[in-house]
């Protein structure tokens, strides 16, 4: 039983982020996704729409499920992603729809001695983090009430493309690499699609920073996740970028969420980070 009428499109639905959000939203919405490889997993699923980044035009997919809200997860060819997410604007521009874009920590990858909140300028100085920006910057031309910036930092979790090749690289024992300098916040799969949940659910939009309320050093941290895989003993390779502390850290100050979904880097660690 739906719970909301709600249509939701999820872009980038069979992607490890864009799935866990499927998941957290298809019980109480109308909710939809795209897959561009995994035909065979999702071509039988009703739900799920092919669509290929690269060859595709988004607003075929969008005039045949008509979303009221967009989640973009999109991953790949940059240049494919700002065209698609142009025209994702043009078509919120016109129809009834909101779209939450999930960004990324990378936005102020150039601002390395402090940690970043929401109204903080962004500035990267990567390849990743410039695009992300170019595509925010497409988006808060939108009217405030259709679009979310959704900022976050480094995605842990069971299934999480992390934590996959870190298991893959102890069984092969392969070095582990941790950034020494480098003091960041975190999250995982459950927490991220519950607050996304919240902010869906309660038509919040702006930008937000969905990480933990609280900071850790990347070695530090890694270690104690790598505790919890079982008694091996990894091999650790300090990559150091910087003699001096580097921050990538997305904060919240200004659009707080409720304490309930507020969480700390240690609940991602003891969240069975790795069972």
């Amino acid at each position: 039983m739906k719970l909301d009428t709600k249509k939701i499109l999820i872009l980038g639905g069979s992607g490890f982020i864009g799935n866990a959000i499927y998941k957290e939203l298809c019980n109480y919405f109308d909710t939809y996704g795209t897959y561009c490889h995994a035909a065979n997993s999702y071509s039988s699923n009703k739900q799920f729409l092919h669509y290929n980044l690269e060859e595709d035009d988004i607003v075929e997919v969008l005039e045949v499920v008509k979303p009221q809200v967009i989640v973009s997860a999109l991953r790949g060819n940059f240049a494919a992603l700002v065209i698609a997410h142009n025209h994702i604007a043009e078509y919120i521009t016109k129809e009834d729809c909101k779209i939450y874009f999930i960004s990324s920590a990378n936005v102020f990858d150039t601002y390395s001695k402090y940690p970043s909140y929401e109204m903080d300028k962004t500035l990267s100085e990567s390849v990743y983090g410039r695009l992300k920006i170019k595509i925010e910057n497409m988006l808060l031309r939108l009217p405030k009430d259709k679009m979310a910036i959704l900022r976050v930092p480094m995605v842990f979790g069971n299934s999480s493309p992390r934590v996959k090749d870190m298991k893959k690289a102890i069984l092969a024992n392969e070095p582990v690499e941790v950034f020494p300098n480098l003091i960041l916040n975190v999250t995982n799969d459950d927490k991220l699609t519950q607050q996304i949940h919240y902010l869906i659910n309660r038509n919040k939009t702006g930008i937000y920073h969905l990480g933990s309320n609280d900071l850790t050093h990347h070695e530090d941290f890694i270690k104690e996740v790598l505790e919890r895989v079982g008694n091996f003993n990894p091999i650790i390779k300090r990559v150091y970028t910087t003699n001096e502390a580097r921050y990538l850290a997305v904060l919240p100050k200004t659009n707080t969420l409720p304490k309930n979904l507020q969480f700390t880097f240690q609940d991602i660690i003891d969240h069975h980070v790795l069972n």
